[in-house]
Protein backbone atom coordinates (compact mmCIF):
# COMPACT_ATOMS: atom_id res chain seq x y z
CA UNK A 1 0.00 0.00 0.00
CA UNK A 2 0.89 3.46 -0.60
CA UNK A 3 0.39 6.25 2.11
CA UNK A 4 1.99 9.07 3.38
CA UNK A 5 2.58 8.83 6.98
CA UNK A 6 2.01 11.70 9.80
CA UNK A 7 2.32 10.55 13.39
CA UNK A 8 -0.78 10.98 15.26
CA UNK A 9 -2.61 11.95 12.15
CA UNK A 10 -4.96 10.01 9.63
CA UNK A 11 -2.81 8.94 6.23
CA UNK A 12 -3.76 9.59 2.60
CA UNK A 13 -4.44 5.72 1.46
CA UNK A 14 -4.04 5.36 -2.69
CA UNK A 15 -4.25 1.93 -2.51
CA UNK A 16 -1.39 -0.40 -4.21
CA UNK A 17 -1.38 1.70 -7.54
CA UNK A 18 -1.72 5.29 -6.76
CA UNK A 19 -2.23 5.64 -10.35
CA UNK A 20 -5.12 3.21 -10.63
CA UNK A 21 -6.93 5.66 -8.16
CA UNK A 22 -9.36 7.80 -10.23
CA UNK A 23 -12.84 8.06 -8.47
CA UNK A 24 -14.59 10.84 -7.62
CA UNK A 25 -15.29 9.58 -3.93
CA UNK A 26 -11.99 9.52 -2.72
CA UNK A 27 -11.33 13.02 -2.39
CA UNK A 28 -12.39 13.16 1.41
CA UNK A 29 -9.95 10.22 1.67
CA UNK A 30 -7.37 12.64 0.54
CA UNK A 31 -8.06 15.70 2.55
CA UNK A 32 -6.85 14.34 5.60
CA UNK A 33 -6.82 16.28 8.73
CA UNK A 34 -2.65 16.76 8.51
CA UNK A 35 -3.19 18.09 4.84
CA UNK A 36 -5.68 20.12 5.33
CA UNK A 37 -3.46 21.87 7.84
CA UNK A 38 -0.80 22.53 5.64
CA UNK A 39 -3.33 23.90 2.48
CA UNK A 40 -2.53 27.44 3.82
CA UNK A 41 0.92 27.52 3.42
CA UNK A 42 0.25 26.40 -0.33
CA UNK A 43 -2.25 29.59 -0.65
CA UNK A 44 -0.78 32.07 1.29
CA UNK A 45 -3.69 34.17 1.51
CA UNK A 46 -2.24 37.59 1.53
CA UNK A 47 -0.13 37.07 -1.62
CA UNK A 48 -3.22 35.19 -3.33
CA UNK A 49 -5.15 38.46 -2.25
CA UNK A 50 -2.92 40.49 -4.20
CA UNK A 51 -2.38 38.46 -6.76
CA UNK A 52 -6.00 37.92 -7.64
CA UNK A 53 -6.89 41.78 -7.31
CA UNK A 54 -10.35 41.93 -6.27
CA UNK A 55 -11.63 40.24 -9.69
CA UNK A 56 -14.44 37.85 -8.45
CA UNK A 57 -15.78 40.88 -6.16
CA UNK A 58 -15.90 42.77 -9.40
CA UNK A 59 -17.23 40.11 -11.43
CA UNK A 60 -19.88 39.66 -9.20
CA UNK A 61 -20.26 43.57 -8.21
CA UNK A 62 -20.71 44.51 -11.98
CA UNK A 63 -23.35 41.82 -12.10
CA UNK A 64 -25.21 43.15 -9.43
CA UNK A 65 -25.23 39.65 -7.40
CA UNK A 66 -25.51 39.60 -3.48
CA UNK A 67 -26.42 35.87 -2.28
CA UNK A 68 -23.45 33.37 -2.77
CA UNK A 69 -22.75 30.06 -3.01
CA UNK A 70 -19.28 29.30 -2.15
CA UNK A 71 -19.31 25.35 -3.31
CA UNK A 72 -16.04 24.90 -2.92
CA UNK A 73 -15.27 26.45 0.57
CA UNK A 74 -11.58 24.79 1.13
CA UNK A 75 -10.00 26.51 4.08
CA UNK A 76 -12.29 29.45 3.24
CA UNK A 77 -10.34 31.90 1.26
CA UNK A 78 -13.09 33.11 -1.02
CA UNK A 79 -15.65 33.07 1.21
CA UNK A 80 -13.98 35.23 3.76
CA UNK A 81 -12.74 38.21 0.80
CA UNK A 82 -16.76 37.85 -0.53
CA UNK A 83 -18.05 38.58 3.09
CA UNK A 84 -15.88 41.23 3.60
CA UNK A 85 -16.42 42.48 0.10
CA UNK A 86 -20.36 42.76 1.77
CA UNK A 87 -21.97 39.83 -0.25
CA UNK A 88 -23.89 37.45 1.77
CA UNK A 89 -22.18 33.88 1.61
CA UNK A 90 -23.01 30.14 2.34
CA UNK A 91 -19.80 28.30 2.04
CA UNK A 92 -20.29 24.49 1.48
CA UNK A 93 -17.43 21.78 1.05
CA UNK A 94 -17.84 17.85 0.64
CA UNK A 95 -14.67 17.69 3.20
CA UNK A 96 -15.38 18.23 7.09
CA UNK A 97 -12.24 18.65 7.77
CA UNK A 98 -12.09 21.54 5.12
CA UNK A 99 -15.05 23.54 6.69
CA UNK A 100 -13.60 22.76 9.95
CA UNK A 101 -10.59 24.74 8.99
CA UNK A 102 -12.27 27.36 6.97
CA UNK A 103 -14.97 28.34 10.00
CA UNK A 104 -11.58 28.18 12.14
CA UNK A 105 -9.74 30.79 9.59
CA UNK A 106 -12.86 32.77 9.72
CA UNK A 107 -13.35 33.09 12.82
CA UNK A 108 -9.55 34.52 13.70
CA UNK A 109 -11.06 37.03 11.24
CA UNK A 110 -14.00 38.24 13.45
CA UNK A 111 -15.74 36.57 10.93
CA UNK A 112 -18.68 33.52 11.11
CA UNK A 113 -19.17 31.30 8.06
CA UNK A 114 -22.65 29.58 7.28
CA UNK A 115 -21.25 26.36 6.68
CA UNK A 116 -22.96 23.37 4.94
CA UNK A 117 -21.03 19.74 4.65
CA UNK A 118 -22.55 18.94 0.70
CA UNK A 119 -21.57 16.12 -2.14
CA UNK A 120 -22.67 18.21 -4.91
CA UNK A 121 -24.21 15.51 -6.82
CA UNK A 122 -27.15 16.15 -3.97
CA UNK A 123 -26.06 19.84 -3.56
CA UNK A 124 -30.06 21.05 -3.69
CA UNK A 125 -30.99 18.45 -0.89
CA UNK A 126 -28.65 20.29 1.32
CA UNK A 127 -29.26 24.35 0.72
CA UNK A 128 -32.16 26.37 0.64
CA UNK A 129 -33.25 29.10 -1.32
CA UNK A 130 -32.07 30.40 -4.74
CA UNK A 131 -28.40 32.17 -5.03
CA UNK A 132 -27.28 35.22 -7.32
CA UNK A 133 -24.16 33.30 -8.04
CA UNK A 134 -22.17 30.15 -7.56
CA UNK A 135 -18.47 29.98 -7.10
CA UNK A 136 -16.71 26.71 -7.68
CA UNK A 137 -12.42 27.91 -7.88
CA UNK A 138 -9.77 25.78 -6.66
CA UNK A 139 -9.70 24.13 -9.20
CA UNK A 140 -11.94 22.12 -7.60
CA UNK A 141 -14.40 20.56 -10.45
CA UNK A 142 -11.45 18.60 -11.69
CA UNK A 143 -11.92 15.91 -8.46
CA UNK A 144 -14.86 14.59 -10.97
CA UNK A 145 -13.81 11.70 -12.78
CA UNK A 146 -17.07 10.53 -13.91
CA UNK A 147 -18.72 12.62 -17.08
CA UNK A 148 -21.97 11.93 -16.10
CA UNK A 149 -20.95 13.19 -12.35
CA UNK A 150 -19.82 16.78 -14.18
CA UNK A 151 -23.00 16.49 -15.90
CA UNK A 152 -25.15 16.14 -12.34
CA UNK A 153 -23.40 18.87 -10.53
CA UNK A 154 -23.37 21.72 -13.69
CA UNK A 155 -27.36 20.85 -13.55
CA UNK A 156 -27.59 20.83 -9.18
CA UNK A 157 -25.13 24.02 -10.00
CA UNK A 158 -27.92 25.43 -12.87
CA UNK A 159 -31.03 24.20 -10.70
CA UNK A 160 -29.62 26.15 -7.14
CA UNK A 161 -29.47 29.60 -9.17
CA UNK A 162 -31.60 32.04 -9.52
CA UNK A 163 -33.06 32.78 -13.28
CA UNK A 164 -30.36 35.20 -13.90
CA UNK A 165 -27.83 33.47 -11.66
CA UNK A 166 -24.22 33.49 -12.72
CA UNK A 167 -21.62 30.86 -12.34
CA UNK A 168 -17.87 31.07 -12.20
CA UNK A 169 -15.30 27.77 -12.14
CA UNK A 170 -11.91 27.84 -12.39
CA UNK A 171 -9.29 25.02 -13.59
CA UNK A 172 -5.72 24.41 -14.18
CA UNK A 173 -4.47 24.60 -17.71
CA UNK A 174 -4.55 21.09 -18.27
CA UNK A 175 -4.80 21.48 -21.85
CA UNK A 176 -0.82 23.09 -21.47
CA UNK A 177 0.32 20.16 -18.98
CA UNK A 178 -1.04 17.66 -21.40
CA UNK A 179 0.47 19.11 -25.31
CA UNK A 180 3.76 20.93 -24.14
CA UNK A 181 4.36 19.74 -20.32
CA UNK A 182 4.06 21.25 -16.93
CA UNK A 183 5.68 25.00 -16.97
CA UNK A 184 4.01 26.85 -13.97
CA UNK A 185 4.73 29.55 -11.69
CA UNK A 186 2.39 29.46 -9.53
CA UNK A 187 1.70 33.56 -9.53
CA UNK A 188 -1.95 33.52 -9.12
CA UNK A 189 -3.20 30.78 -7.25
CA UNK A 190 -0.85 28.97 -5.27
CA UNK A 191 1.19 31.67 -3.91
CA UNK A 192 3.27 30.15 -1.10
CA UNK A 193 6.63 29.89 -2.07
CA UNK A 194 8.34 27.65 -0.06
CA UNK A 195 5.49 24.91 -0.89
CA UNK A 196 6.74 22.76 -4.31
CA UNK A 197 3.24 21.53 -5.66
CA UNK A 198 4.02 19.91 -8.98
CA UNK A 199 2.55 17.22 -11.39
CA UNK A 200 4.18 13.67 -10.64
CA UNK A 201 2.11 11.94 -13.34
CA UNK A 202 -0.05 13.39 -16.25
CA UNK A 203 -2.28 11.55 -18.52
CA UNK A 204 -4.84 11.99 -20.82
CA UNK A 205 -7.55 11.01 -17.47
CA UNK A 206 -5.21 11.80 -14.18
CA UNK A 207 -3.37 14.38 -12.62
CA UNK A 208 -1.00 13.24 -9.76
CA UNK A 209 -0.48 16.46 -7.94
CA UNK A 210 2.75 16.03 -4.89
CA UNK A 211 2.74 18.42 -2.77
CA UNK A 212 5.89 19.11 -0.37
CA UNK A 213 5.94 21.57 2.60
CA UNK A 214 9.28 22.97 4.23
CA UNK A 215 8.91 20.70 7.25
CA UNK A 216 9.23 17.24 4.45
CA UNK A 217 6.04 16.58 4.78
CA UNK A 218 4.23 15.49 1.52
CA UNK A 219 0.84 14.69 0.07
CA UNK A 220 -0.90 13.62 -2.96
CA UNK A 221 -4.40 14.54 -4.91
CA UNK A 222 -5.87 12.79 -8.14
CA UNK A 223 -7.65 14.83 -10.47
CA UNK A 224 -8.75 14.74 -13.77
CA UNK A 225 -7.29 16.84 -16.21
CA UNK A 226 -9.91 18.99 -17.83
CA UNK A 227 -9.25 20.34 -20.92
CA UNK A 228 -10.49 24.07 -21.33
CA UNK A 229 -12.56 23.89 -24.27
CA UNK A 230 -14.29 20.55 -23.25
CA UNK A 231 -15.69 22.20 -19.60
CA UNK A 232 -17.02 25.32 -21.83
CA UNK A 233 -19.50 22.61 -23.85
CA UNK A 234 -20.43 21.19 -20.45
CA UNK A 235 -21.46 24.06 -19.16
CA UNK A 236 -23.24 25.48 -22.48
CA UNK A 237 -24.91 21.98 -22.38
CA UNK A 238 -25.78 22.41 -18.72
CA UNK A 239 -28.21 25.42 -20.19
CA UNK A 240 -25.63 28.19 -19.57
CA UNK A 241 -26.22 29.87 -23.27
CA UNK A 242 -22.13 32.14 -22.87
CA UNK A 243 -19.26 30.83 -21.29
CA UNK A 244 -17.02 33.78 -20.73
CA UNK A 245 -13.57 31.97 -20.33
CA UNK A 246 -10.09 34.22 -18.94
CA UNK A 247 -6.92 33.15 -18.60
CA UNK A 248 -5.10 34.09 -15.43
CA UNK A 249 -7.99 36.44 -14.86
CA UNK A 250 -7.13 38.09 -18.36
CA UNK A 251 -9.07 38.37 -21.37
CA UNK A 252 -6.85 37.84 -23.96
CA UNK A 253 -4.55 34.99 -23.53
CA UNK A 254 -2.28 32.56 -25.59
CA UNK A 255 -4.18 29.54 -25.08
CA UNK A 256 -0.62 27.56 -23.25
CA UNK A 257 0.06 30.47 -21.04
CA UNK A 258 -1.82 31.08 -18.09
CA UNK A 259 -1.82 28.51 -14.98
CA UNK A 260 -5.64 28.77 -14.82
CA UNK A 261 -9.13 29.33 -16.82
CA UNK A 262 -11.92 30.82 -15.27
CA UNK A 263 -15.46 30.30 -16.65
CA UNK A 264 -17.44 32.81 -16.08
CA UNK A 265 -21.60 31.47 -17.66
CA UNK A 266 -24.98 33.27 -16.92
CA UNK A 267 -28.15 31.52 -16.85
CA UNK A 268 -29.45 34.89 -18.50
CA UNK A 269 -28.11 35.16 -21.98
CA UNK A 270 -28.89 38.96 -21.71
CA UNK A 271 -26.29 39.07 -18.82
CA UNK A 272 -23.72 36.85 -20.96
CA UNK A 273 -22.06 39.82 -22.53
CA UNK A 274 -19.60 38.66 -24.98
CA UNK A 275 -17.03 35.56 -24.40
CA UNK A 276 -13.59 35.98 -23.20
CA UNK A 277 -10.53 34.03 -25.12
CA UNK A 278 -11.24 30.69 -26.08
CA UNK A 279 -14.59 30.80 -27.75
Amino acid sequence: MTYVRITGAPIQNFGRNPLEMRDTDHYEQEYVEAFVEKWDELIDWDARAESEGGFFIQVLQAAGKQRILDVSTGTGFHSVQLIRAGFDVTSVDGSANMLIKAFDNAKRRNLILNTIQADWRWLNKAIQGKYDAIVCLGNSFTHLFDEMDRRRVLAEFYAALRYDGLLILDQRNYDAMLDVGYDCAHKFYYCGDRVVAEPEHVDPALARFRYVFPDGLEFHLNMFPLRKNYVRKLITEAGFPRVRTYGDFQEQYGEHDPDFFIHVAAKDAANANGSGSGE
